[in-house]
Parts: structure tokens; sequence; C-alpha cells
């Protein structure tokens, strides 16, 4: 089971995210943005809404650390957002399947197909 950061402003939508992850057998933990760039570190990957200012915030401390960014955002990629090198972008609204596909692979061992027995 992978913990799965959740930074999403929406409640709603943030609710969604959580049961996808929980859904998927991971643990959803919701951002409270009180956590130190080292306790960042102990999350598997980040499902991150970047079109707002404390996503976009955290998404740059993450950049280029071991945790995957997976962006979730209403509004379509622009170079600056694709600079921070996420592991996938999905557009709002998207349909479930991306995105429970999107973490699979981030969460997949470097080179291992997505559904391969580990």
């Amino acid at each position: 089971m992978a913990r799965i950061l959740i930074c999403e402003p929406h409640d709603d939508i943030s609710a969604l995210l959580e049961l996808v992850v929980r859904r998927l057998g991971h643990e959803p933990v919701p951002y409270e943005g009180t956590e130190d760039a080292a306790s960042l570190l102990a999350f598997d990957a980040a499902v991150i809404e970047p079109g707002e200012q404390v996503g976009l915030q955290l998404a740059r401390v993450l950049c280029g650390t071991d945790v995957p960014v997976l962006f979730a955002s209403i509004y379509p990629a622009d170079q600056a957002l694709l600079a921070l090198e996420p592991a996938a972008y999905v557009v709002k609204p998207f349909p479930l399947h991306a995105l429970e596909r999107a973490l699979a692979t981030a969460l997949a061992p470097s080179g291992q197909p997505v559904g391969a027995a580990v």
C-alpha cells in the first residue's frame, strides 16, 4: 500500500481523489500545509492541483525528489508546469481511469510494465 499525498483545494474533488486512491488499495493523505520538506519525502506519490498557489509551491518542493507528482488541473499544461516534470498531467474533467492508470504508472518500479507482477 502506497501513501498518496493529495493537494486539491476543492473538498468535493479532494474526496473523489481520495476515493480513487483508496479504491486502488492505497492510503490517501490530504495535504494540510503543515508538512515540512523532509516529511514530504515519506510519500510514494502526490496528486496536486497546480492551478492554486499552494499546489504549485508543493510541486516545486517535490520537483527533483523521488516522489512522483501527478497534476490534476482545470487548466491545460503550460511549459512552466511541464518543466516541473510531472509523472502525469490530467485535465479536469477527466475519466477516473485516466487517474488510476497514471497513478499505477507512477508507482510502478522503474522499467516495470503496469500490471506486471512485482
